[in-house]
């Protein structure tokens, strides 16, 4: 394998300024990412490392790999939000550097660094990044299994048998993080490559046999302790309920139209987005047999459509869940902008100077704009931003507009063909301006002000529910089991039971239950609150108080 040598330090610093920065601020959300912090943090405090917990109950729907990382963490730096991120933040750096790696070997250092620096920079890394979630890991993995694989099979490396040892370690991790998927995705793309190129699967029996040992001694002893420990009640738990029930019906996720990822890849790409006009031409001309793919187009297209399709098939559909596409992507764009910025020589070698790109510049306009729009959207929302200065997010939106108006400065100018790096730092500062102006503030969010009111108020050790909002992370914060009640009939059984009971609910719900129960229940503490988890396009372009904002109560039965 070659060494990324020289790309390493600038994409490990752009990676650090995307993925690290900032990495602790912001609380965790009411979101799937309350699950794994909790987890790991039950983990820790149980001591039980085989099985998960969350909010004291068995959590069958994960397999165990990021909540080891994380609880391993906790136990050197204790249970903070950027522990819990921590290894979703690295897996994107790894990302960086995986990507970088497999575009120098089949192209060049140029390719390698600008499609790390998009993998760096694409939005849909940045978010989940910052998510304690297990996705940017198992998309490493995935990544990984994949380009070993085609490697070992069809580039005749030297050292074959160290390429499917990691092949096989990658799938066995990926297998470790979430299950069958990180098996599907590799062969689902491995072996249409490898029969289109008409190689064979060019492996020895020998190297068979290395794979099938390393993936049954890295996969298989978890699951065996499971099975030892829960007998078959996890594997119909997870095998049945979590992977063939989540793909194939809308028990977990609400039905999405089949082109449901189309604007989900588009978002993910941002700000790069644009610069993909690059494409156009190309594939015009593919269209009308004028132009033929080349090998490593035709590998890496493929590599990033059959997870699409595999994914637009599903019932359940999860805008991360096609995460693993954007690294082909990312070499690909890489390629095509660098074939347009480029000199060439001539047959008798000449150096010929290439024309101004138009559908580079076109692109910049496009990226810059979006950056300016995206300014101003954090203006419009800043009074929702309640634990955030109004001074800092007008610095934050300042610093983005800037940067918007530096990459239509680059692409309308002379130095043009600057436009990749221009916006790859651009990207880089903005993310950082977003998440130290932007979402957060350097206060406590109401879910950590909602648990010191609820410890506090637990003069017995009462029981405490939750209604419609913090139902996931409260216990993260509070470190009590809470109970999760979904209708206003749960709330009100649960509120008259005898014993002293606490319940957070947002403030209309209360309203709405005590008018129908003819009575007024004891408010310990309201607060405001605005749940960034469940920031949409709209909210950005039209915010409104009376809709995004919430008060959450904290009520007692007596």
């Amino acid at each position: 394998m070659k060494p990324v040598r020289g790309l390493t330090l600038p994409l490990v610093l752009l990676a650090a300024l995307t993925f690290l920065v900032g990495l602790g601020r912001g609380p965790i959300t009411d979101a799937d990412e309350a699950f794994y912090a909790e987890a790991a943090r039950e983990m820790v405090e149980s001591g039980d490392w085989v099985t998960p917990f969350y909010n004291y109950e068995p959590r069958f729907q994960k397999p165990i790999l990021y909540y080891w990382l994380t609880a391993a963490t906790y136990l050197a730096t204790g249970p903070t939000e950027s522990a819990a991120r921590l290894w979703s933040a690295l897996s994107g750096v790894g990302l960086v550097l995986l990507t970088a790696a497999c575009a120098r070997r089949w192209y060049d250092d140029g390719v390698g660094l600008l499609a790390g620096a998009i993998v760096a920079t694409s939005f849909g890394y940045y978010s989940i990044g910052h998510m304690a979630l297990p996705d940017l890991l198992l998309t490493f993995f995935i990544t990984a299994a994949i380009w070993t694989a085609l490697v070992a099979m069809l580039d005749a490396p030297r050292a074959r048998s160290r390429w499917v040892a990691l092949t096989a370690l990658a799938v066995a991790a990926g297998f470790l993080t979430k299950g069958p998927v990180g098996v599907v995705i590799p062969g689902l793309v491995v072996l249409p490559i490898v029969l289109l190129e008409r190689r064979g699967l060019n492996l020895r029996l020998s190297d068979a046999g290395l794979a099938l040992l390393i993936f049954v001694v890295v996969a298989f002893p978890w699951y065996g302790a499971m099975w030892s420990r829960h007998g078959s009640v996890y594997f119909e738990s997870f095998f049945l309920g979590d992977n063939v029930e989540r793909f194939a019906t809308d028990r977990f996720n609400d039905p999405r139209a089949w082109w449901f990822y189309g604007p989900v890849l588009l978002g993910g790409l941002l700000p790069w987005t644009p610069i993909a006009l690059v494409w156009l031409g190309p594939a015009w001309r593919f269209l009308t047999r004028r132009q033929d793919l080349e090998t490593m187009e035709l590998r890496l297209l493929l590599w990033g459509v059959l997870p699409l399709v595999f994914y637009s098939i599903s019932v359940g559909k999860q805008p991360r869940y096609i995460l693993p596409v954007l690294p082909p992507l990312a070499i690909l764009l890489a390629q095509s902008v660098l074939e347009r910025t480029r000199d060439w020589r001539s047959l008798d070698g000449a150096r010929v100077r290439v024309r101004r790109a138009r559908p580079i510049v076109a692109g910049a306009l496009g990226a810059g704009v979006l950056l300016i729009l995206l300014a101003l959207a954090m203006w419009r929302v800043q009074p929702l931003l309640l634990n955030v200065a109004p001074m800092q997010t007008t610095a934050a939106g300042l610093v983005i507009g800037l940067m918007g108006a530096m990459v239509i400065a680059v692409g309308v100018s002379g130095a043009w063909r600057q436009v990749p790096a221009a916006l790859a730092l651009a990207a880089a500062v903005t993310f950082a301006a977003i998440q130290y102006g932007g979402l957060t503030g350097s206060g406590d969010d109401t879910v950590e002000q909602v648990a010191r009111a609820v410890v506090s108020a637990r003069q017995g050790g009462e029981a405490v529910g939750t209604h419609q909002m913090l139902v996931r992370n409260l216990v993260f914060y509070t470190h009590v089991q809470t109970t999760d009640l979904i209708t206003d009939e749960q709330v009100t059984t649960f509120l008259k039971r005898t014993e002293r009971v606490l319940v957070v609910a947002p403030a209309e719900a209360v309203a709405r239950l005590e008018q129908a129960e003819g009575r007024r229940y004891e408010h310990l503490a309201e607060f405001p609150y605005f749940n960034q988890a469940g920031i949409r396009v709209r909210t950005l372009i039209a915010p409104e108080a009376t809709r995004d904002l919430m008060r959450v109560l904290l009520i007692a039965n007596r």
